[in-house]
């Protein structure tokens, strides 16, 4: 099965091995749906392409460090806004994965308490591309695994970001190479 690397930046995938096969889509969940959807289209057989995305993601709780895989991920722009609605929230089971750990995308970059409180609710992690990604994989019957590293605590903290993505990228990198180089 053709695997296909995705990330958002350059610096998150700037570990990942020569010759593997690498999207990067820009930031946020419109630049990742559609440059997923273009990727996947280019294959003769969407569906039997298994799409990884690697990133950074900010921690919603306190304590959670280190390498995730998560199971859930949910659109949590979609869920405030049309939840007061009476519509259901954005939900991908992913199928593998640790069930138990949440990510919440959204197009929001994470840096006040007051909002990572609110999303901790329901999600372990937050990023700006997971539910995109999945959704397109999903649209083309494609399998879909996210490879999640914290990077920071989804505070205040959060504008060190490009200092701290090269810590993120080599664990990454190093992922990428173990389990599917």
């Amino acid at each position: 099965m053709p695997v296909l690397v995705i990330a958002a930046t350059r610096r998150e995938a700037r570990y990942v091995p020569a010759g593997m096969p690498l999207l990067v889509t820009g930031v946020g969940k419109t630049a990742a749906a559609v440059a997923t959807c273009r990727a996947l289209a280019a294959y003769g057989d969407p569906s039997a392409v298994e799409v990884v995305n690697i990133g950074t993601a900010g921690a919603l709780r306190d304590g959670l460090t280190g390498l995730f895989h998560p199971g859930v991920v949910v659109n949590h722009d979609v869920n405030l806004a049309l939840g007061l609605l009476g519509y259901p929230p954005q939900r991908i089971d992913l199928g593998c994965g640790a069930a138990d750990v949440v990510l919440a995308t959204g197009d929001t970059f994470v840096t006040d308490v007051a909002v990572r409180d609110r999303l901790a609710q329901d999600a372990h992690l937050v990023d700006m591309e997971g539910f995109a990604i999945a959704y397109a994989a999903a649209s083309f019957g494609a399998s879909v695994r996210l490879v999640k590293h914290v990077s920071d605590n989804a505070d205040e903290g959060a504008l060190e970001w490009p200092a701290l993505v090269d810590t993120s990228a080599r664990v990454l990198g190093a992922w990428v190479e173990e389990h599917l180089g």
